[in-house]
């Protein structure tokens, strides 16, 4: 019993930090606590993917398709308070505005959103309507489960850049600084690992374990990038990795469909 608590209270903690969704109890805090919780960052992925499919089908049965997506996007931004949109955003003007490790680390940490930022949101979120328009309307239904999917696949990839890659840049002042240099968790790896084959087998089409792996692409090109200019990941590169696969997995959708 005390077992279930203590995972019930990891989830929650995962829910909390990357949401905005109450939770209705009192959740303890600790490093320990924070650096557990990660295992279930694929299930926030599932919770939020599935709230979002559900403002997509509500929302099409009111509106035209186009609305419909617009009206899901600002409710993902609202449930998760743009954490992983502000994170593409930092990375976009650090890497595209700095020059050496110590000056891209700097803009990083800047909290004003520069021409880079701006520019990149706006095409993300462009790509995203566009892909997920185009999934709607081959097959609405079947778009509802690969929303889900890109939310927790995303999350989930996203989160093991904590086990490939390195921690850089102050602990103090990062949006991973729980997470930093975490050794590698099996265990935690196979609960997030099982989050996303759920959404796997609900699909019932094995293309998308392609779609997976192009999305993985995507992931470990980031982390090569990073590594290269800065050495690893900081906070902001996890929130644009998360958000970069999740739109891989719109297009990579597309690909298959289109050519499989």
């Amino acid at each position: 019993m005390k077992s279930l608590r203590n995972e019930l209270i990891y989830f929650a903690t995962a829910l909390m930090f990357f949401t905005r969704i109450p939770v209705p109890f009192k959740v303890p805090y600790s490093s320990e606590i924070m650096n557990k919780s990660q295992k279930y960052f694929a299930w926030v992925g599932l919770v939020v993917g599935i709230i979002n499919a559900l403002v997509l089908y509500v929302s099409y049965q009111l509106f035209n398709l186009e609305i419909a997506v617009v009206l899901m996007m600002i409710s993902s931004v609202l449930l998760t308070g743009a954490f992983h949109e502000d994170g593409f955003t930092d990375v976009c003007d650090s890497f595209g505005g700095g020059y050496g490790k110590e000056k891209i680390l700097t803009i990083m940490k800047d909290s004003r959103v520069g021409a880079y930022g701006a520019i990149g949101i706006v095409l993300l979120l462009a790509l995203k309507f566009f892909g997920i328009e185009a999934l709607g309307k081959i097959d609405l239904i079947q778009t509802l489960g690969i929303i889900i999917f890109a939310h927790t696949a995303s999350r989930f990839i996203s989160g093991t850049m904590i086990y490939t890659h390195q921690y850089v840049t102050d602990i103090d002042v990062s949006k991973s600084k729980p997470l930093a240099n975490k050794p590698l968790d099996k265990k935690a790896l196979l609960v997030g690992t099982f989050g996303v084959l759920i959404t796997l087998f609900a699909l019932q089409d094995w293309r998308f374990i392609l779609v997976f792996a192009f999305a993985y692409l995507g992931k470990l090109y980031m982390g090569w990038y990073f590594k290269k200019y800065v050495g690893g990941y900081t906070g902001d590169c996890l929130g644009a990795v998360q958000q970069v696969t999740e739109v891989m997995i719109y297009l990579g959708t597309v690909i298959v469909w289109k050519f499989i």
